[in-house]
């Protein structure tokens, strides 16, 4: 016998979709969850796996485990690959399909290139735990290779790191690496002194941490400065290839590029035939549904909203109040109620720069240094999913605060592996 409940489909697993699936436990549907991966990931410290810092459990659970109590959900390993809005189905990538009446698309969003798209090969972004443990590779095989090389002009372009953006990830990701190769890898090698690693930061545009106060930008980009780490701002990268990149009239021998500087929407919002920004977001109704099809939803980096008259951004607080009033929408349409505009709430911006160093804005306060540090770590670990990862990364923390040490540096896979598909 079939259910007669109506059926929400939620496509993608991340603060979106999961909190619009627990919003809606006790609400008179069932629930298909759908991820072509199997877990919930904390993006936020998605760059600590990358440097080293914690381990890939450490900042993820399993969507089953974590939905495991909630009855009117079914979790659905799988890729979706078109919508078609009309007969109210989706079709996944072994060709088969599932109906729905309701939907909310969370697909999240992936690097964008500014159209250089054959940049990605030698500049990897920082998405997914297969790009972070990718990237991870790629930093420590760096030093074994610059150990290994005789040739001084070599074993210095080994040693050259370049991050590519000046937002929260870029940042984070300079600071750590010039830490990395001061502290971490001191008195390890010994052909090469990892000190003399050179950690560059590039910006297009005049400041780093652009959606900061500016003068919260300045003691961030002071603060990177005194960790030993290169700011360049006012200056875009035009070329990056194996060998290096070039920043204006220069070219950078260094084969290490990271890429923090763009995001672009899941290609799948293209299938739903509806306006889009330039960013591939869907330009969605106050409520967040689609245009001309209230049983659809959009919500996290897939959505292009306006609250109270300001674009509300792709960070995790808003992805997770996003989810929870789609939710309440649909409570809100199975009850006969009307719609109610998104309100977003902003928690302020917090962006680490590396050991007793970060940046904190929310209203009219302003943190820096140590105490903003401390700040940081509490919000993250207090929003981490599950007590067992909220304990393993404290404990890590603690660990590195006073050794400087990294426990996750062990290298997996082959050391030549291509980036994971962009």
């Amino acid at each position: 016998m079939s259910d007669p409940r109506p059926h929400v489909v939620i496509v993608g697993g991340g603060f979106a979709g999961l909190w619009a699936a627990r919003a809606l436990a006790k609400a008179p549907v069932r629930i298909t969850l759908i991820d072509r991966r199997n877990h919930h990931l904390f993006q936020p410290l998605l760059y600590q796996v990358a440097t080293a810092g914690l381990s890939a459990p450490d900042i993820a659970a399993p969507l089953r485990h974590i939905l495991r109590r909630q009855a009117n959900v079914e979790v659905r390993l799988a890729e979706v690959t078109r919508i078609d809005p009309t007969l109210r189905r989706l079709w996944f990538s072994d060709a088969e399909s599932l109906d729905y009446d309701y939907l909310l698309l969370a697909s999240g969003a992936t690097h964008a290139y500014f159209g250089h798209d054959e940049w990605a090969a030698n500049a990897p972004g920082l998405k997914t735990l297969d790009d972070a443990l990718y990237l991870r590779r790629h930093l420590l095989v760096a030093f074994e290779r610059a150990e290994a090389e005789s040739d001084p002009a070599k074993r210095a372009a080994w040693l050259n790191f370049a991050i590519v953006g000046g937002g929260p990830t870029g940042v984070e990701l300079a600071g750590t690496l010039a830490e990395i190769a001061r502290h971490t890898l001191k008195n390890e090698f010994r052909n090469i002194d990892p000190t003399e690693a050179r950690v560059r930061l590039i910006e297009a545009g005049p400041r780093v941490l652009a959606s900061f106060p500016e003068d919260l930008s300045e003691r961030a980009r002071r603060q990177l400065q005194k960790l030993g780490v290169e700011v360049s701002t006012g200056v875009a990268v035009t070329a990056i290839n194996r060998a290096g990149y070039q920043l204006g009239d220069d070219f950078i021998p260094a084969r290490t590029v990271v890429w923090a500087a763009g995001v672009a929407a899941s290609p799948l919002a293209r299938s739903l035939d509806v306006p889009l920004d330039r960013a591939g977001r869907v330009i969605v109704q106050p409520d967040l549904s689609v245009p001309g099809h209230p049983e659809i939803f959009v919500g996290g980096d897939l959505a292009s909203v306006q609250s109270d008259g300001r674009p509300v951004p792709g960070v995790a607080p808003a992805a997770k109040q996003m989810g929870r009033h789609i939710a309440a929408m649909i409570r809100a349409r199975l009850a006969g109620r009307p719609a109610a505009p998104f309100r977003y709430k902003d928690y302020g911006n917090l962006a680490t720069i590396g050991r007793m160093a970060a940046v904190v804005h929310f209203g009219r306060l302003k943190l820096s240094g140590l105490l903003a540090w401390w700040f940081w770590l509490a919000a993250h670990v207090f929003f981490l999913i599950g007590f067992r990862n909220r304990v393993v990364v404290l404990l890590n923390w603690a660990w590195a605060y006073w050794s400087y040490q990294r426990g996750a540096r062990i290298i997996f896979g082959a050391p030549e592996e291509s980036p994971p598909d962009q």
